[in-house]
């Protein structure tokens, strides 16, 4: 008999008064731009919480993430991130609160669910001494994927990825970076709606976190596909819409990316000088807000760079060195946790009871 509760989406609207939306943010931004009062959003978020015994991994957090929309959770190990995305993808049930993805309850209608997302998790779960193209075919019978259609689809996601000159390639010889990047294809091969990335460039070089983007953002544009990614990594966060700063299971802040550094406040140029306290009180007496240090004084100044003429003209001293910086993610990350991202604690472990979406 079918289960009828798997097969009608619940319907979500945006209701920005409602009390399940209200956090410990409040912004302008904290409503995806392409989400109205008549849109359903891809993934809807009412204050989930998940407790493993006493610790309580996630502390009732509530978000939206809107079609198409590519949306990061930014946070150190240990924040919460990972309990969200299993949350959310129906590998473990919320103890609190409610989600929906693609429309459909997380707990109430974990199938529906599972067929309109893709996963990647933290850990390689490919089959090394299968080709590409089998791991991807054997993926397609887990989710009876339509005989007739397999070989488009593999095609597809393999041009995706740019990996269509490696299909017959055993696994076992890909890069880190490619193996990645197959991954993704093997996730997007069933269509799915929203595209899940559990940390997805840990380990990788810079270099092939850039290409791998570059790949992630193609989904975005040519496919419509919704993503959502968990990240510790400052630069790999700037490639999203928004942001969900998340710490110690609560989020503290949700904007795009240039909002949340605005909140951190103006630039600043460091100045090394003959003279530190003289340079300061020169500083100080033409207007200019000033802290000062054994080693330097740091002048906040907005246009950081316009103003450096003027700043070494007022301080009427020998300079030694100058350096202007504007605000990055990082900033924004000291400034809502009072600490610095690297300083987060490491990875809980917590019990996996599902290992459905993968073969290792």
């Amino acid at each position: 008999m079918t289960d009828r509760s798997d097969m009608t989406p619940h319907k979500s609207k945006v209701n920005s008064s409602s009390d399940d939306s209200k956090s410990t943010f409040s912004n302008s931004a904290s409503t995806p731009r392409n989400l109205d009062q008549d849109t359903m959003p891809a993934i809807d978020v009412r204050s989930i919480e998940k407790s493993y015994g006493e610790i309580q991994a996630v502390k009732g957090i509530s978000f939206q993430v809107a079609t198409g929309e590519v949306f990061a959770f930014l946070g150190p190990n240990g924040a919460g991130k990972t309990t969200t995305i299993r949350m959310l993808c129906t590998l473990t049930k919320p103890t609190g609160g409610s989600a929906t993805v693609g429309g459909f309850d997380v707990v109430k209608q974990p199938t529906a669910v599972r067929r309109r997302i893709g996963l990647v998790f933290q850990e390689p779960t490919l089959d090394q001494q299968l080709t590409a193209e089998e791991n991807l075919r054997f993926h397609a019978v887990l989710y009876r994927i339509p005989h007739e259609e397999v070989e488009t689809r593999i095609d597809r996601v393999l041009r995706l990825v740019d990996l269509q000159d490696r299909r017959k390639d055993l696994v076992s010889t890909f890069s880190g970076g490619m193996a990645r990047r197959l991954e993704i294809a093997r996730g997007m091969l069933h269509t799915p709606a929203v595209l899940f990335l559990d940390e997805p460039t840990i380990g990788l070089d810079p270099q092939t976190r850039a290409l791998m983007w570059q790949d992630v953002l193609r989904l975005r544009n040519e496919e419509g596909v919704t993503v959502f990614l968990t990240t510790h990594y400052m630069d790999e966060a700037e490639y999203a819409d928004r942001i969900a700063i998340i710490d110690n299971g609560s989020i503290v802040a949700l904007d795009i990316p240039d909002n949340l550094k605005k909140t951190v406040g103006s630039d600043t140029v460091e100045l090394t000088t003959s003279n530190n306290g003289l340079a300061a009180s020169n500083l100080e007496a033409k207007g200019f807000k000033v802290k000062t240090s054994e080693d330097n004084i740091v002048v906040f100044a907005e246009n950081g760079e316009k103003q450096v003429t003027s700043i070494i003209e007022t301080a009427e001293v020998p300079i030694q060195s100058v350096r202007v910086h504007r605000p990055n993610l990082d900033d924004v990350f000291l400034h809502f946790t009072g600490r610095q991202i690297r300083e987060g604690h490491n990875e809980r472990s917590f019990p996996m009871h599902f290992r459905g979406f993968g073969r290792r």
